[in-house]
């Protein structure tokens, strides 16, 4: 379980489970080790071994362990989450980073120094809020033990190892670079980093530094701790390849794929019927050239589709070839470039990477090749030698062209593991958009077959055995219980009862067992707590409830049910006459004092019958089609992983009809496209299509294109419209009013062994979620869960306001609020909050949601919103009419609510209702 600080790093880092996971062994491993500069090691690793039975060695001179993450899952963020921790809990300052090139080394930089960057992995820490001071082997000679402005404490080394091993070297007798005398420091660089107490030191890419050199310089280094981090924790001797001995935790590409969630599924790719026997190997790399092209422009127009049908960033996919050699790469360059491939489209839009490259040209591609995610980046193509290894981050790279490869250097981690990071985040369970191609003709049954052994890369859970999971703390189910409930069953009601029924009633009743006596006042208190809420039923007022001509209906029928309820003791009107005049009193009290009147309504919306599209002309740029004639094949890299033909249209079509007609049929099957109406706009369209195709293309090539390819485009020309369609008129309609409903209780989960807490104890921030609180003297409820610390400061606010009478935070049952396409989603307010003159449904969101929906008109709080708003119209518009309070939405910024504020003051400001309108 974690404790208090790693619960914060994780939820401010937004940790997913395989990081948390590692965070919390972390932990363990922290709180176990001595972390001293002259540690026994045989006795420490005797201690961490009985936690970590798969450690045998911490293969350094100092403690050392590796966390095997498979590419893709984040590493660099747990190593700022693990950064962190040892700071917070420790108070560590002192860190060493270890970068294996200059492309980690500078984005090492970046994301561990960089507010600015969007990387940024302390962002969201209260200590990290001024960034770490970074020195690096550029600056560590004017390095100054002080504090600089603007800048925190803690001081994170960063050094390439290369650069680190050249300048740790004596050369021509002299001292190496890195240890001669700072006078500043009064010693070197490298013995201060020696002498630092606190020094620990972390190695991104581990598996590059198990060379002789790399361990002298980091064993030199005296640091507490090691932590590695990589994909591969193996080292290769020969041909045989030795697995580290210091893991503690596995996340490894297998279980990316097995989970499903963080990865794309790598597909390796080939032409059915294919002989590449046949091919000489330049026209093999046509051969796969062409067709990896092929799907490259299949992946961008289903890209495309995507992002318009769902509203998401658009990504730019691109393509990466893995050449042979230097002199192999230019061949390919040429050929790409040349007028004969794909009419020379591609011209401009292929960089080449090798290590023969030098000075402008090489700093020029590398730029290119770092901003290949922006969509002003004009690229579409790289080709590399052995030059994109770890480090190079991207989430568009959709294929991968290997060319002249073995199957086993076509599936390593260096080379897939470039294109398994997902553009979104996480999949979207769209297979276009999910999927890493891999074209591999000559290869591609070898592929299959290696993917397949149980030792392979996609199927091996392969470093260490999973160890048990170990069980979170116990936890259980609350009850948050409505203050009348709780009144209403209480058994000091019970028992108050049972006094006056033995006061008032008739001696044959009151000699009557006591226990019969008690049978009788549960039950009447029961049947009047229930019989008085239920009361919104009959009643068109809220104060009716106290009427007297109300309370004689409801005395009529508790007497009447009680009679019929226990017939053995002969019970008579009389004798029951004041013990349920008092349960009326009682719960009436309980209910005009403890509950907000929350009238019951059905909100939700309705669609008027009325829509269309907007003339528009074709958005044809992500459309470089070329006629082709083959079937492709492909088989899903992971276990259980199926064969399927790609689909990518290129099959031919029977030719039954014009294609415009054919592609127009696919596009009226959408229930939101009524051709009568629209089908000029979509004969329009597809003349734009084929305007298009015809500028680069001949009339057969494009009548071939069209027709191969009629589904994709019938799909992009329908995403489009759909960007042009008349918004529906969606209104919202209140039905069912009655003027009060039945508070309903809540639930809340806890740990166990945690107390409820006092609504205004002090905890971290990050904590607020798991607890449970009590303490209210305003609340509808006894206790209640918030789902943040913002939400708790709120109640808080609502608790001191003297202009506050009442408030809750509605169960998910409450409201009969309903929203979003078909209205099937329930709204579930944050807060009702009552003063002496108005009722607010209130809700408290983050500053950039409310901003979203202001600007954009769309989003959940928008919708929500706008659902709420009809809620409260209708309500005022019955309570105006039956002498209720009227109701008002209150949206409210996250960053306005402070333990200083008053609710009328937020009240007052929140955004303003005629933002928040429904454009028609």
């Amino acid at each position: 379980m974690l404790n208090s600080n790693a619960k914060f790093i994780n939820n401010r880092l937004a940790l997913r489970p395989p990081q948390r996971d590692s965070l919390e062994r972390f932990q363990q491993i922290v709180d176990i080790l001595s972390l001293s500069k002259t540690p026994d090691l045989i006795e420490e690793l005797q201690k961490i071994r009985e936690a970590f039975p798969t450690l045998t060695s911490f293969e350094r001179d100092f403690p050392s362990v590796c966390f095997a993450i498979a590419t893709g899952i984040g590493k660099t963020r747990l190593m700022g989450a693990l950064i962190a921790y040892l700071h917070y809990q420790k108070g560590i300052k002192n860190f060493f980073v270890m970068a294996p090139n200059l492309t980690i080394y500078k984005k090492l930089k970046a994301d561990l120094g960089d507010p600015a960057c969007e990387k940024y992995v302390f962002r969201g820490l209260d200590r990290f809020v001024n960034p770490p001071r970074i020195i690096d082997g550029d600056n560590y000679e004017e390095f100054r033990y002080s504090q600089k402005i603007g800048y925190s404490n803690i001081i994170i080394n960063i050094f390439n190892i290369s650069k680190l091993n050249s300048e740790s070297k004596t050369s021509n007798g002299k001292p190496a670079r890195i240890k001669r005398l700072n006078e500043v420091l009064g010693e070197s660089y490298f013995q201060y980093l020696q002498s630092l107490p606190d020094l620990c030191i972390f190695m991104d890419e581990s598996h590059h530094y198990h060379a002789d050199r790399s361990f002298d310089v980091i064993n030199e280094l005296r640091p507490i701790l090691g932590v590695e981090l990589t994909a591969t924790p193996q080292i290769q001797n020969g041909t045989r390849k030795i697995d580290f001995k210091n893991v503690v935790y596995e996340y490894s590409l297998a279980h990316a794929l097995n989970d499903g969630l963080y990865v794309k599924v790598p597909v390796v790719v080939t032409r059915k019927d294919f002989r590449p026997e046949e091919y000489s190997p330049e026209q093999l790399d046509h051969e796969k050239l062409n067709d990896g092209i092929r799907i490259h422009e299949e992946t961008k127009s289903k890209l495309d589709v995507y992002a318009r049908t769902f509203r998401k960033p658009l990504v730019k996919p691109f393509v990466l070839v893995v050449a042979k050699d230097t002199e192999h790469s230019r061949q390919i360059r040429e050929y790409l470039t040349s007028t004969d491939f794909f009419h020379g489209y591609y011209k401009d839009k292929v960089l080449e990477i090798n290590s023969a490259q030098r000075g402008a040209e090489k700093d020029e591609n590398i730029e290119l090749l770092l901003s290949l995610e922006h969509p002003v980046n004009r690229i579409e193509i790289v080709i590399h030698v052995n030059m994109l290894k770890e480090g190079w981050d991207v989430t568009n790279l959709y294929t991968i062209i290997p060319l002249r490869a073995s199957a086993s250097e076509t599936l390593t981690e260096q080379t897939i593991g470039r294109g398994l990071r997902l553009p979104y985040g996480q999949r979207t369970r769209e297979d276009e958009v999910d999927r890493l191609s891999i074209v591999s003709h000559d290869r591609y049954e070898a592929i299959v077959k290696l993917a397949n052994d149980p030792n392979s890369l996609v199927r091996r859970v392969y470093y260490i055995d999973p160890a048990d999971p170990q069980n979170d703390e116990q936890r259980e189910t609350v009850e948050l219980t409505s203050v009348y409930d709780e009144l209403t069953n209480a058994e000091s009601f019970t028992e108050q009862l049972v006094l006056t029924l033995n006061e008032t009633a008739s001696e044959h009743v009151v000699s009557k067992p006591t226990e019969q006596a008690m049978q009788v006042a549960q039950f009447i208190a029961r049947l009047a707590s229930r019989t008085v809420m239920e009361l919104g039923k009959q009643v068109k007022t809220f104060d009716a409830t106290t009427d007297e001509e109300t309370k004689k209906l409801v005395h009529t029928s508790i007497v009447a049910e009680t009679i019929r309820q226990f017939p053995t003791l002969e019970l008579k009107k009389e004798d029951l006459t004041a013990v349920v005049e008092k349960a009326i009193e009682t719960c009436t009290q309980a209910l005009t004092e403890n509950i907000i009147p929350i009238p019951q309504a059905v909100v939700q919306p309705f669609t008027e019958v009325k829509h269309g599209f907007y003339d528009f002309q074709l958005d044809t740029s992500n459309m470089k089609w070329h006629p082709s004639e083959d079937t492709l094949i492909g088989t899903e890299l992971q276990e259980g992983g199926e064969t399927f033909e790609f689909n990518a249209d290129f099959a031919l079509f029977p030719k039954t009809d014009t294609v415009e007609n054919e592609i127009v049929r696919h596009i009226i099957v959408h229930d939101n496209v009524d051709y009568s109406t629209s089908f000029e706009l979509i004969y329009s369209l597809i003349a734009d299509a084929r305007k298009h195709f015809l500028s680069y293309l001949t009339s057969e090539e494009t009548e071939k294109v069209m027709r191969d390819r009629q589904r994709s485009l019938a799909q992009i020309i329908y995403a489009q419209m759909n960007e042009h369609f008349y918004k529906e008129e969606t209104g919202y309609r209140a039905s069912n009013m009655r003027p009060f409903t039945r508070i309903e209780t809540g639930f809340g989960g806890k740990f166990k062994s945690d107390d409820l807490y006092d609504l205004r104890a002090t905890m971290p921030d990050s904590e607020v979620k798991s607890k449970i609180f009590k303490g209210f003297t305003k609340a509808c409820h006894t206790l209640y869960k918030f789902d943040n610390n913002t939400e708790r400061k709120f109640a808080i606010v609502l608790e001191n306001d003297t202009g506050v009478l009442k408030w809750m935070r509605p169960s998910a049952k409450q409201f009969n609020i309903y929203y979003g396409q078909g209205g099937v989603s329930r709204y579930e307010p944050d807060f009702i909050v009552e003063t002496a003159d108005t009722i607010y449904m209130a809700e408290t969101k983050a500053a950039n949601e409310v901003q979203n929906a202001l600007q954009n008109k769309n989003g959940d709080v928008w919708v929500k919103s706008i659902a709420a708003q009809e809620y409260c119209r209708a309500v005022t518009e019955w309570n105006a009419k039956n002498g209720g309070k009227p109701w008002e939405y209150a949206l409210i910024s996250h960053d306005e609510v402070r333990l200083q504020s008053s609710f009328t003051y937020l009240a007052k400001n929140r955004v303003a209702s005629e933002q928040l309108t429904l454009e028609v």
